[in-house]
């Protein structure tokens, strides 16, 4: 696959300064596979390989992740918006399927965010360790132009809410007199 491509002038960076050219293929392949929360489960299996904190964060982010990917579908079936339109450039043709779903929130950055909060929240070393992953998810879905900036930040905030309403159902259930 091709790395970046070089700079000319008419890929030049656009409103939101980021390159018009096609990405890195990490860049692709780690917005690919988190389609559909397959990097999350993933992720989740190999926190739960040990029993401990580690495993009840695997459990808590799946769940987690489950319900900010469900939320954020709910929130795109209602505001309809349109994404950018890229389809040309060829940052956004680097994408083996190209999203036809309405743009607000990301899914991507829904689940990404629900997932590493819910984890870092029940184990905070894990949570340190797989935060950079979910930032890069997000940052791969502007990098490839399938969503506005907005689009991302609003996935995330929302993600986070799920994430951390998810801790507290399950750590509230757990806790003996609640």
């Amino acid at each position: 696959m091709r790395s970046e491509s070089p700079f000319r002038d008419e890929d030049g960076p656009d409103e939101n300064d980021l390159p018009v050219s096609r990405p890195a293929w990490p860049v692709t392949a780690l917005s690919t596979v988190a389609q559909g929360g397959v990097l999350w489960v993933f992720v989740a299996a190999v926190l739960a390989w040990r029993p401990g904190s580690r495993r009840r964060a695997a459990g808590r982010g799946l769940v987690a992740g489950a319900a900010g990917m469900a939320s954020g579908h709910a929130v795109k079936a209602v505001v309809r918006r349109r994404r950018p339109p890229a389809q040309r450039l060829p940052a956004r043709q680097a994408l083996p399927e190209q999203p036809k779903s309405s743009s607000f929130p990301s899914t991507h950055a829904t689940t990404a965010a629900a997932f590493t909060v819910a984890v870092a929240l029940t184990a905070p070393a894990a949570g340190a360790v797989i935060a950079p992953l979910a930032a890069a998810v997000c940052y791969s879905r502007l990098r490839t132009r399938a969503h506005w900036p907005t689009d991302v930040y609003g996935g995330a905030a929302l993600g986070a809410v799920v994430g951390g309403w998810v801790h507290r159902r399950f750590t509230r259930g757990s806790t003996p007199g609640k």
